[in-house]
């Protein structure tokens, strides 16, 4: 590490501060010892919560008013999906390293049209797929690394939560504007997918709208190229839910019972301190020691990235690749047929 990248702390502007601004990036950029220097933010509420939790923060009404003065080292787009493309590119063409949250955009075409802007101003470009850092994703791309399981052939994963009264939020509500599960879990529940099995040839969904006016009832199954079949679940309206992640291979079996924010009746299976998930062979069930790693390592990685020349956490051309199996989970839903990538 240079003497510069070691000295230097990461600067960042938070284009949004709700949820995801604010309880996501906010507090791992903080946990990852950078600081958010600017938040871009119309709501007098969030304005002031911001001042609150970085003093001497710059806050702006628009993101135009975040370029035309001091520039952060990265721009952190947290707002709404429907608008992540056109902040992402904002960003860009002002030449500002910009993390995405995700999905990158609303579909395939456009997040192609983001990622190649990326390449022709030679700006820098990554996606918060930062499920990635989590200990079951950890654990489990360790324990298939390691063979344990054989010849893995399906993956099972599950987003579900029981939520039978709807939050009034803009994600439950804005329909064709980036609401709805399949753009909210879908990217995470994809990504693990993609990331831990590799391209997919086919897609097969279901999508309903039970609670809400976009959907809150997802599943997706993906034929991988590897022969791997991936069947994966997001739904609000889920008074049971889990087991959180299955895969089945030929030696056995790797399960993860339940998972902290959504509690169920699997729960009462979780391995204990120091484990994430099980390794199952009928009757036989032995813990697995949690892998190395946690969600900040996400902005440590950009730190590295930006500040001393390391890599991107994220390729974005594998938040492309989601958006292509998002796409053809809605053609899927649509016309009742397996769809072709």
């Amino acid at each position: 590490m240079t003497e510069q990248g070691a000295a230097r702390v990461l600067t960042a502007g938070l284009v949004g501060y709700g949820m995801a601004g604010r309880d996501f990036h906010g507090d791992l950029l903080r946990q990852a010892g950078g600081r958010v220097t600017d938040v871009v933010t119309g709501d007098p509420e969030r304005a002031a919560r911001a001042a609150g939790d970085w003093p001497g923060v710059r806050v702006h009404r628009d993101l135009d008013g975040l370029l035309a003065g001091p520039r952060p080292d990265v721009l952190v787009v947290a707002s709404p999906t429907g608008v992540h493309a056109e902040h992402a590119l904002a960003g860009l063409e002002a030449g500002i390293p910009v993390v995405v949250d995700k999905p990158l955009a609303m579909d395939h075409r456009a997040a192609v049209s983001v990622v190649r802007r990326a390449e022709a101003t030679g700006t820098p470009l990554t996606v918060f797929h930062n499920r990635r850092w989590d200990a079951e994703q950890l654990t489990l791309a360790r324990v298939l690394a390691e063979g344990t399981l054989g010849d893995a052939h399906r993956f099972e994963r599950r987003w579900e939560r029981w939520r039978p009264v709807p939050k009034d939020r803009w994600r439950e509500n804005a329909v064709g504007r980036g609401g709805g599960l399949l753009l909210d879990l879908g990217p995470h529940l994809v990504d693990a997918a993609l990331q831990l099995f590799g391209p997919v040839a086919a897609v097969r969904a279901e999508l309903r709208a039970l609670t809400t006016p976009t959907e809150d009832d997802v599943f997706l199954a993906l034929d991988h190229v590897s022969g791997t079949i991936s069947h994966l679940w997001a739904g609000s309206l889920v008074g049971a839910p889990g087991p959180r992640t299955r895969v089945l291979g030929s030696a056995g079996a790797f399960l993860v019972p339940g998972h902290g924010d959504s509690p169920g009746p699997f729960d009462a299976l979780a391995p204990g301190t120091g484990s994430t998930g099980l390794l199952v062979r009928g009757a036989e069930t032995v813990p697995v020691p949690t892998a190395p790693g946690e969600p900040a390592d996400f902005y440590r990685a950009v730190t590295r990235w930006l500040l001393d020349d390391g890599e991107a956490p994220v390729d974005p051309w594998d938040a492309v690749a989601v958006a292509a199996v998002l796409d053809a989970a809605r053609r899927s839903a649509r016309t009742g047929s397996r769809e072709l990538l």
